[in-house]
Order: C-alpha cells, then sequence, then structure tokens
C-alpha cells in the first residue's frame, strides 16, 4: 500500500518533539562519555551487559539505547532517526511514537539476549531506529533514499535488505563475543513489524484516513444512498469489517436508530464515546457517509482523534 507524500496528519502536526528529545538525550550522554564522565562508565553503568539481569540492573535494557560506541556510531543513528522517525511522529502523534521507539528497542535488546548471550556489551540505538524505519516503509514504501548515499532504493527494498542482512549476520557470527550487534538489529525490526500486526495499532487509524477526508455537503436535508449504489473499492475492505462489528454489537445492546436522529449530545467517558461511535458508524452503514450532518461529521472526526492518540 502506498501513500502519498503529505497528508492531513502531517499538516496539522509540524514539530515532532519526541524525536527531538531522543536525538537531544543521545547526545547529552555522549557528551558526558567525552568530557565530564569515562567513556568506560557510561558503558559500565547504562550498557547492557550478559550479566544484568542476574545482577538485577534490569534498567541497562532500556538504557543501553541512549550510550553510543563513539561520535560516528551517534552521528549515523541521529542521521537515521531524523529521516525516519520525524514523519513517522506527525503521523502517529508523540505520545504513540514514543512508545513504538521503546519497544523496538526493548525487542532488540531481548533478541540480542536470546541469540548472542554471550556477546560484549550492548549499546547503541539502531535496534529502535530500525523499527521506525520498519514502520516508515510500512507507510510510505515507495519513497527513495540513497543506500551509502549512492544507490538509490525504495524504502521497502531498503528495509528488506537490512532485514536480511542482519539475519544472516546473525546466522554467520553465531558464538560471537563482538562486533555489530545484528541480533539486536533484526530483533528492532521485527518488533516493529510485529507491532504493525496489531489490530489496536491500525484500526482507528485506517477509519480516520478513509472518513476525514470526505467533503463536506453542507446542511441540506440528509438522503440515503441506495442499496445497489457502489462504494470505492478501496474503502471496502477496512470500513465494512469496521461497520460489519459495529453493527453487531449495537444490536445486541440497543434498538435500531431512525435516520432522522438529532445531533449526538455532548460526549464524557469511555463507554459514552463507544455508544456514540457505534450509532455514527450504524448510520454510516445504513446510509452512506451523505446522511450524516455538519454537527455530526465533526463529532465523527473529533472521536477519531481522540481515539487515535490514546
Amino acid at each position: 500500500m502506498s501513500f502519498a507524500l503529505a497528508d492531513e496528519y502531517e499538516t496539522q502536526r509540524s514539530s515532532t518533539p519526541s524525536v527531538a528529545w531522543i536525538i537531544g538525550l543521545c547526545v547529552a550522554v555522549a557528551f558526558l562519555q567525552e568530557t565530564i564522565l569515562r567513556d568506560g562508565f557510561m558503558r559500565d553503568w547504562f550498557g547492557y551487559h550478559a550479566t544484568d539481569l542476574g545482577e538485577r540492573r534490569v534498567w541497562s535494557t532500556i538504557t543501553y539505547m541512549f550510550v553510543h560506541g563513539g561520535l560516528l556510531h551517534l552521528a549515523l543513528n541521529m542521521y537515521m532517526l531524523w529521516i525516519f522517525g520525524r514523519r513517522v511522529e506527525r503521523a502517529w502523534g508523540s505520545t504513540t511514537f514514543t512508545w513504538f521507539y521503546l519497544w523496538c528497542g526493548v525487542s532488540g535488546w531481548a533478541f540480542h539476549w536470546m541469540f548472542t548471550p554471550r556477546a560484549g556489551v550492548l549499546v547503541g540505538a539502531s535496534a529502535a531506529i530500525l523499527g521506525v524505519a520498519v514502520a516508515y516503509a510500512s507507510r510510505w514504501p515507495d519513497d527513495e533514499l540513497y543506500l551509502f548515499g549512492i544507490v538509490p532504493m525504495k524504502v521497502r527494498w531498503l528495509v528488506v535488505f537490512l532485514a536480511v542482512l542482519s539475519f544472516v549476520m546473525v546466522v554467520v557470527n553465531a558464538g560471537s563475543v563482538g562486533g555489530t550487534a545484528y541480533a539486536a538489529h533484526f530483533g528492532g525490526m521485527f518488533g516493529g513489524w510485529l507491532y504493525l500486526r496489531t489490530p489496536n495499532a491500525q484500526s482507528i487509524d485506517r477509519l480516520r484516513r478513509r472518513i476525514a477526508p470526505a467533503p463536506d455537503y453542507g446542511d441540506d436535508t440528509p438522503r440515503a444512498v441506495p442499496r445497489h449504489s457502489s462504494r470505492p473499492r478501496d474503502r471496502e475492505p477496512e470500513v465494512d469489517d469496521i461497520v460489519a462489528q459495529s453493527k453487531a454489537a449495537v444490536a445486541r445492546t440497543r434498538p435500531q436508530v431512525g435516520p432522522a436522529a438529532s445531533a449526538p449530545a455532548p460526549i464524557t467517558g469511555a463507554s459514552a464515546q463507544r455508544a456514540a461511535m457505534d450509532l455514527l458508524l450504524d448510520k454510516i452503514a445504513e446510509q452512506g457517509m451523505d446522511s450524516l450532518s455538519r454537527d455530526e461529521r465533526a463529532l465523527l472526526e473529533e472521536m477519531s482523534r481522540k481515539l487515535r492518540e490514546r
């Protein structure tokens, strides 16, 4: 699935505070490594060692991704985060992006722990950033970047190349005690892929992308769409599934609502939000998007935004 180079989310969110904070934190740690504190001290306390779990130093499973093995390592990782992270954060929101970033980093640590348990100190944000690259490729697969600054390549194939390279190097370097942490790289990418396959990570986002661009037809009297009229084919697989689920839930909990229902009252509480969303989706299923009034369209957009940003 391909997406336009700019959409309504990117125009609504121009700033990317999470990416800025992550870069700032990594740079601050690198500054401490090079100046006030010894590099060995930062690695010993905040990098992940094979013995950390036994010594109950569990914080290193997260802090390792903010410590780097040198200025070149730091520069490459921060450049990749700047390229991929800003756009994903604009599309998802800062809170969701931050949790996703940490999830990919912890997934990278888990693979490192499982497949290279005797390796040296694990440091660097590569696992988390490669997970972000997977998220970028899943939404903008046809964007082009330059591999090694020379070879033009679509993002989807760049991510596939990095995943295959990491997997092969894990097999080749099995039993190694040093070098690049390819198991962590592959784990971060796998964690990102797994997150994107969970229903909660996509359902509200897809609903909002499909409904939000609908044109405003004014305050004319709503009219039902004929049963035989067809909707655009690219909307059927996702919206129809959501509508079918909402109709089943509504049929079990409340009587049918007529087409002339007035605009819903202000919504408070999670249960009220779910009930109002069911009302609107049921109306869309029976009468089409044309049947919604201006107030109902505004309410649907607001609820979609709140649910997506949780």
